[in-house]
């Protein structure tokens, strides 16, 4: 099981989005560790992950309780929880964390309005400490790019005591589906590449996501353009006929 180095599950009280980034030594951080859902929250499981905190974790935090009850729940009935780490926060900003006492050191978990961030096997409380600075000084951006600010801030510190190989961002909205769903499963300079990602994703990707079907659109942008062109581009079936069929009327 991968050991993740740092983590941050976020929502942004501007637009509602909710996100995880992480960075880690080792590949494809993203696969176990990011978890989000628009009508619940954000979480990240991570040390010697147990995905089971966030599918069990989302629909409970969907039903309006608070991240601190949730977890406080689904640990007690985890018998490995002392080798886990998780931070939740909720559709509301509520955000609880857990470092269990056999992590890898350093390991420790920072929360406030509106995020949790956590690590392992890190240099120090200085990578954490420099996370939560980055993400609390870009208000004014989106979430996605505060993410991937944030990931970057802590693996300028040191990060990982062992190297960083692996980096991921995902950022949901108002529809199930994921807004930003960026990944580095295995890079030299994770947290650069996941930057420049950012920016090929911003570029290419999302307005195709902005043009998909949403639950009040439920043909989409995309499809609404695209049979416009055709229709544009169609000659009415009456249109032959309908000479002969003024003349017939005509003559009678």
């Amino acid at each position: 099981m991968p050991t993740v180095t740092f983590s941050i599950a976020a929502r942004c009280p501007r637009t509602g989005q909710l996100g995880v980034g992480a960075l880690t030594a080792r590949p494809a951080v993203g696969k176990l560790v990011a978890h989000v859902h628009s009508g619940g929250g954000a979480v990240a499981t991570q040390a010697t992950p147990n995905p089971f905190l966030a599918y069990d974790g989302l629909p409970l935090l969907g039903e309006g309780r608070s991240p601190q009850d949730v977890l406080t729940e689904l640990l007690a009935r985890d018998p490995g929880r002392e080798v886990r780490q998780v931070g939740m926060v909720d559709r509301q900003g509520r955000s609880h964390a857990f470092t269990g006492s056999r992590t890898s050191d350093w390991a420790g978990h920072r929360t406030g309005p509106g995020y949790a961030v956590q690590g392992n096997r890190l240099v120090g409380p200085e990578t954490l400490a420099e996370i939560v600075r980055v993400f609390e000084d870009s208000r004014e951006l989106d979430l996605a790019e505060r993410l991937v600010l944030a990931i970057g801030a802590g693996e300028e510190t040191g990060g990982d005591r062992h190297g960083a190989r692996s980096a991921t961002m995902t950022v949901i909205g108002d529809q199930p589906y994921p807004l930003w769903d960026v990944r580095v499963d295995d890079a030299e300079h994770p947290a650069w590449e996941l930057r420049r990602l950012h920016g090929v994703f911003q570029e290419e990707v999302l307005p195709t996501i902005q043009r998909l079907p949403t639950r009040d659109d439920p043909m989409g942008e995309a499809a609404r353009q695209a049979l416009g062109a055709q229709m544009e581009h169609k000659t009415p079936s009456n249109v032959v006929d309908q000479p002969a069929t003024m003349a017939s009327r005509e003559a009678l």
